[in-house]
């Protein structure tokens, strides 16, 4: 809030922006592709986090964000559960499903990071600014 100037500049978004990127590649594949339940929630769930991330940081208060990001962190959890549906269905190979699991926990960890530094801040946003 304070030191971001556009939501683009959020390293919690830029994160989840590389995993929305192989979520779709990885979900593209011929045998994930065709289980359409799956592919849809894991790309929703995936793109939620990024828009959780950019609604809440539009909302312009602190409280807001911090609602958002929760939000956030609940989609990237989401996402990685139906990625061991895809590992258990053999759409997603061990190592890669590795990679796309430490993806997730570093977009997690962001999130958790800023949350925490939200609530230990003065900043309340710029929609409180008189």
């Amino acid at each position: 809030m304070a030191t971001f100037k556009r939501f683009e500049e959020i390293e919690a978004w830029q994160e989840a922006r590389k995993l929305v990127k192989q979520i779709y590649s990885l979900s593209k594949t011929e045998k994930f592709s065709r289980d359409f339940g799956l592919r849809d929630q894991v790309r929703r769930a995936s793109v939620s986090i990024m828009a959780n991330i950019a609604e809440g940081y539009e909302r312009g208060g602190s409280r807001e964000f911090i609602q958002f990001l929760s939000i956030a962190k609940g989609s990237a959890a989401e996402v990685k559960s139906h990625l061991y549906v895809a590992l258990d269905q053999e759409y997603v190979g061990e190592q890669r499903f590795n990679e796309l699991i430490d993806q997730v926990e570093i977009t997690a960890r962001k999130l958790s990071k800023l949350i925490e530094y939200l609530r230990g801040s003065e900043i309340k946003g710029v929609k409180y600014k008189a």
